[in-house]
């Protein structure tokens, strides 16, 4: 059978998988735009998602608070962080900075006359006191912040920040998460136009 011959054939099926893509294609178009409100008659027009971008902010601050990053979960990570280990580290590295560069370099005849056994045991009572009140001082800075967790209105922020994106940048972040999925949905429409019309072109065949 010639090309020619076989072009009735499939003339269909192709005609109608172009139709099943872009049907599909303007359906994902249409779920951000038209961008802004207008009328035709009496009907309003307007992109899915920029007309209930607010009732979509909410939804995901309502999440985000509650399921993914609540004050909660916040005050557990800062409650079992290693920064009482971290900061003691850092204090006794300047410490011996400063007992081994700092000061020898500021008052030279001084340290001329101070044994290193001395240096070592002022600084083993330094650190010795240092540990006593990192923890207390660490605790207090610990309950701080976490007073201020509680009245840290997640939710909130993250609707107001998501309502006031502009449609530009909705669209723009919600295609970089689901790029793949709308492409795939275009395909799928051309594949099941395909289909279809291929069933149409052997029903009107048999």
């Amino acid at each position: 059978m010639t090309l020619k011959n076989l072009l009735p054939f499939i003339e269909l099926p192709l005609i109608a998988a172009l139709i099943g893509w872009f049907t599909n294609w303007v359906a994902i178009k249409m779920l951000f735009h038209p961008k802004k409100r207008f009328k035709v008659g009496i009907f309003e027009i307007q992109g899915i998602f920029p007309k209930r971008q607010k009732i979509f902010a909410e939804k995901l601050g309502m999440i985000v608070a509650h399921e993914l990053f609540s004050s909660h979960d916040i005050k557990e990570i800062i409650s079992q962080s290693n920064i009482d280990r971290e900061v003691k580290t850092l204090i006794d590295t300047h410490i011996n900075t400063f007992l081994n560069t700092k000061l020898k370099e500021a008052y030279p005849q001084i340290v001329m006359f101070i044994y290193n056994y001395i240096i070592r045991q002022f600084k083993d009572v330094t650190m010795k006191e240092i540990e006593t009140l990192l923890p207390l001082v660490l605790n207090a800075y610990k309950q701080g912040i976490e007073k201020s967790l509680d009245v840290v209105d997640i939710e909130g922020i993250v609707a107001s920040k998501v309502a006031n994106f502009s449609s530009d940048k909705l669209e723009e972040i919600l295609y970089s998460i689901m790029k793949k999925e709308f492409r795939f949905v275009e395909i799928i429409g051309g594949v099941l136009g395909f289909i279809i019309g291929l069933i149409q072109v052997i029903l009107v065949n048999l």
